[in-house]
């Protein structure tokens, strides 16, 4: 065992223990008897209410109800009468202020309403039942609110079709429904499939509504007939939020926990970590040898944005700020460990480090202690520089989607790891945890086969890194050799070239708290198989990315399953109508399944190995699949700083209109102004469009004027503006280009059937 795994298990013994202990002391022990004795809520005997915010007694029991907006609320229970919030101001946000509410009593129950939901309370025996404004009914409990000495837990009707997503980061689940499963929310320190590290206590339902457990008491989530949920605390503490979808849900939760962090772009690229000071693994070395291998990224033409230069135990540092020097040299940045703390962090940012990785020393003894540690980390950054936050952690709680990339701790390379891994993300989504990851082939283990399958879908992540110095080799994407080393360097590539598309996505989470990796079932919930194992090991990418990796050792992949809409196959230009599930589906180790939605305006920055090879000249280059009327919203910054928080950033849209189903026709591009302004924002470029239109059209226009047509690469590549049909690529493309215009104006390009 390696000190690494022998320092983590001591400490997930210390810390289980712990937690024991802090869930013993959650409520006052009466006996042996008295622990295993359940009551259950009684009678209403007592009401009283203060604005948005309405008392009940039961007993000795007290009730609270408090809207916090006009589709959201808290109920609190105190079986002693007396509330508590061991949570504080450390997990919720201020939300301005409470909405209109109003109250009537109908005979066997109140009604506490806003304009959106009323919240039924029964009286005899008191019971909660949620529904909307036109009286459809979000969920009931089917029993009172109950506790014992330890725990506390509510007891829903489950519906005939019901789902449940959330719960965090649920290793090897997630992305499908919960229904008819346990979930367990809380550190368990198992890292591998059926594991829960980043746990978060919310779930949603497909029913219009969301639970999120203001507590840091570790939760059990039983989504069986009735759904139960309890957490192991003597007190009661929820917000409901009702919702018009998954998406609104997730957005109203963020709204009240914290939207997810914007990376910075290198957040975005490729990073790596080792320990160069004393090895053990490795051998004697220094920390200035991490330039060596920053060197080795350059001469293999592989994308890094960022590089962990002390990632060991009992590993240290040294000089700096001439690594980081050397770094940025390399279009890279500097992170550190922080396995001993954050007492010398200001200095460490001072010194050019710009990424903190957290340890699991960091959950301590709870999760207050971890949400601490990743809040003050990242703000160490913004109170030591111009840049923004990032850090990565694992084993954190609600509100660390604030502050951080959740990762999901230490692995071994395998099929197996590939395999559990791919629902794993895209179901953290659904707890507004929009940056999920782990490491590429895992810190143990590994092979070629492993890590070149590991790397392609993981580059459809937003954020991925290598770990070094634990495996047998260093995790470099070139350790393999050829043809391993090219593979990786297509994916790393396309990963670089859709930093645009990622990053606008990330842009959006910030505002709607929905991550870019997303289950299937979130933007098709009227599909029964988006939600079944039938769509368990693929996922979205934004909304237009479909990408079902390959986990088995085989060049053959079936049972991929694409819903409703035209899909592309991205490498051939095959197309498919969904919903269908394809089989045999051919991927050699140098290709990745991944499909396009039709519809999709996909941006990109082509031939980039880094994003600070963009220069005030470089294009933007559109990839379009058109098909009815569709757009997207580009969004840009200066990538680095936190200017855009006051305001500072652009935005482009794309708007294609094309016939609505497959088949010839015109097809419109209209490209609007970007409007907005930072420091760095191009004044002028080129646009570029590469259009699936499977048949050349008999002309183009450029904001009405003919676009001259040219008749063959060489002549296009050498061509300041103009288009080309090219027939050999992906089923039918058309190429076109419009050179250097001012981005103030917008544009019009019209391709015009034959």
């Amino acid at each position: 065992m390696s000190m690494r795994q022998r320092t983590r298990r001591l400490r997930a013994v210390v810390a289980t223990a712990l937690l024991a202990v802090v869930a013993t002391m959650a409520g006052p022990v009466r006996g042996a008897q008295a622990v295993a004795a359940e009551e259950t809520v009684g009678d209403v005997t007592g009401f009283a209410t203060a604005g948005p915010v309405f008392h009940l007694r039961a007993g000795r029991a007290a009730v609270r109800v408090s809207f916090v907006t006009v589709d959201s609320f808290r109920l609190e229970l105190a079986p002693d009468g007396e509330f508590t919030d061991p949570t504080g101001k450390d997990i919720t946000q201020r939300q301005g202020p409470p909405p209109a509410t109003r109250w009537r009593e109908r005979g066997d129950r109140y009604e506490l309403s806003t304009a959106a939901v009323t919240l039924r309370a029964y009286k005899s025996p008191l019971r909660f039942a949620l529904h909307r404004a036109d009286g459809s009914r979000l969920w009931a409990e089917t029993k009172g609110l109950t506790w014992n000495a330890d725990r506390t837990t509510q007891t829903l009707a489950r519906g005939t079709d019901e789902q449940f997503f959330g719960a965090g980061m649920q290793n090897g689940r997630g992305n499908t429904s919960h229904r008819g499963k346990t979930v367990e929310v809380g550190v368990d320190y198992n890292w591998n499939d059926g594991g829960h590290p980043n746990s978060v206590p919310f779930y949603l339902s497909s029913a219009g509504y969301g639970v999120y457990r203001n507590t840091y008491a570790p939760n059990t989530y039983a989504f069986a007939d009735p759904v139960t949920a309890s957490a192991r605390e003597r007190r009661f503490d929820a917000y409901y939020f009702a919702g018009t979808s998954a998406k609104d849900v997730i957005g109203q939760y963020t709204r009240l926990t914290g939207r997810p962090f914007l990376p910075p772009l290198y957040g975005l690229e490729i990073g790596d970590s080792d320990c160069y000071l004393h090895n053990k693994n490795r051998g004697e070395r220094r920390t200035l040898d991490a330039l060596k291998v920053a060197d080795g990224y350059v001469a293999n033409d592989l994308p890094l944005g960022w590089m962990l230069v002390n990632d060991g135990y009992g590993c240290g540092y040294e000089n700096l700020g001439e690594v980081n020097k050397g770094l940025g040299d390399r279009k890279m940045k500097m992170g550190l460990w922080t396995e001993d703390g954050l007492d010398r962090l200001g200095e460490q940012v001072r010194a050019g480090q710009r990424v903190a990785k957290l340890d699991v020393a960091w959950v301590g003894d709870g999760y207050k202690f971890a949400l601490d540690g990743c809040k003050d980390a990242y703000k160490g950054i913004e109170d030591n520089s111009d840049a923004r936050g990032f850090t990565w952690a694992p084993e954190s709680w609600s509100g660390a989607q604030r502050c951080g990339v959740q990762w999901s701790g230490d692995q071994k390379g395998s099929w197996e790891y590939i395999r559990w891994q791919i629902p794993t993300y895209a179901g953290a989504t659904m707890s507004g945890l929009a940056y999920t990851t782990g490491d590429v082939d895992g810190i143990f283990g590994g092979s070629p086969k492993t890590y070149v399958r590991d790397l392609q879908w993981k580059a459809f992540l937003p954020a991925v890194m290598t770990m070094d110095g634990w495996a047998p080799s260093d995790k470099q994407p070139w350790r393999y050799g050829e043809p391993y080393t090219s593979i990786n360097r297509k994916y790393l590539k396309l990963k670089e070239s859709l930093l645009p598309y990622m990053y606008s996505y990330a842009a959006q989470a910030t505002r709607t708290g929905v991550g870019p990796v997303r289950p299937l079932a979130l933007e098709y919930p009227d599909d029964p198989k988006a939600s079944s194992d039938a769509a368990k090991y693929e996922f979205l990418t934004g909304e237009y990315f479909l990408v079902a990796p390959v986990h088995e050792d085989t060049d053959v992949r079936n049972g991929i399953y694409l819903p409703k809409g035209t899909w592309t196959d991205y490498w051939t230009g095959r197309t498919y109508e969904g919903p269908t599930t394809v089989n045999g589906y051919r991927a050699p180790l140098d290709t990745l399944p991944l499909f396009v939605k039709a519809g999709a305006n996909i941006p990109m920055w082509p031939g980039i190995r880094s994003h600070e090879d963009r220069t005030a000249g470089s294009p933007v280059a559109w990839d379009v699949y058109p098909q009815g009327t569709s757009s997207f919203t580009l969004y840009e910054d200066d990538g680095v700083t936190r200017a855009h928080r006051s305001g500072a950033f652009a935005e482009q849209k794309l708007t294609v209109r094309a016939p609505a189903t497959a088949g010839p026709g015109d097809v419109t591009l209209s490209l609007s102004p970007l409007t907005g302004d930072y420091r760095g924002k191009q004044t002028a470029r080129p646009n570029h469009f590469t259009v699936h239109t499977a048949t050349a059209p008999a002309a183009a226009t450029l904001d009405g004027r003919p676009l001259p047509r040219l008749d063959s690469k060489e002549a296009f590549d050498a061509a300041d503006e103009g288009w080309w049909y090219d027939a050999a690529d992906r089923g039918g493309v058309v190429r076109a280009k419009t050179g250097v215009r001012p981005t103030d104006r917008g544009l019009t390009l019209a391709l015009r059937a034959g």
